[in-house]
């Protein structure tokens, strides 16, 4: 069966490809901050992260940049020159646009990259994003993003063979949990064990870090050109 739950209408429904950008930026900010605003490459290769991902996505270069666009005139990215970079680099404006501090950014950035969750998943798999003690410490600000107006997060019903409710980002509008549940149906596969799933984390974060460099490398080289 399928359930559907639906956000508070604002005509502010961002698009699957808007969601991935946002939440990438939310997330290297945390993550590489020696490398943040981050450069449109560094977002392509963000978003196309195979680890930490649901649904992995192979975004192109015009398509992020695109995409960028349309949240800098949502008020939701900033654009930043420093001063003699050739570089347009990006910053997430979540917290103004949202007033959210980064307990409330952690959930939110979680589901918006790997879908629905249990509390206790967001626990496990927030990382440096935030660190929640306990499942409780978790369940406070999915609280409050629940309660805004209009909410950023609803609470779904538990799936069949469950013990905990799931919850899941608004930003896109509707959630369907059909194609979700039928992941539930087949989980008998067992999962990759979290120290392989971080470490897979670890090296896509240095590819990421490494390609920035490069980047940067580049724009310095051609001042010289």
């Amino acid at each position: 069966m399928t359930e559907e739950t639906t956000g508070a209408g604002t005509g502010d429904v961002l698009d699957p490809f808007e969601i991935r950008v946002l939440a990438v930026l939310a997330e290297k900010e945390a993550l590489t901050p020696d490398n943040y605003p981050m450069s449109l490459n560094a977002i392509v290769n963000g978003c196309n992260q195979l680890s930490s991902r649901d649904p992995v996505m192979q975004l192109t270069e015009e398509t992020v940049q695109d995409t960028l666009r349309r949240l800098i005139e949502r008020r939701l990215v900033s654009g930043v020159s420093g001063a003699g970079a050739r570089v347009t680099k990006y910053e997430h404006r979540m917290r103004i646009k949202w007033t959210l501090e980064q307990d409330k950014v952690a959930v939110l950035t979680i589901l918006m990259l790997r879908g629905l969750q249990t509390a206790g998943e967001i626990r496990t798999r927030s990382g440096r994003l935030h660190e929640f003690k306990t499942v409780a410490e978790v369940e406070a600000p999915l609280q409050f993003l629940i309660d805004k107006y209009p909410p950023l997060v609803a609470r779904l019903d538990r799936a069949p063979g469950t013990k905990e409710p799931r919850y899941g980002q608004l930003l896109g509008g509707e959630i369907s949990t059909a194609r979700d549940d039928s992941a539930f149906g087949a989980a008998s596969t067992p999962a990759p064990s979290s120290r392989i799933g971080q470490l897979e984390e670890e090296v896509a974060n240095l590819r990421l870090e490494v390609a920035d460099l490069k980047a940067q490398f580049e724009a310095f080289r051609q001042q010289f050109q």
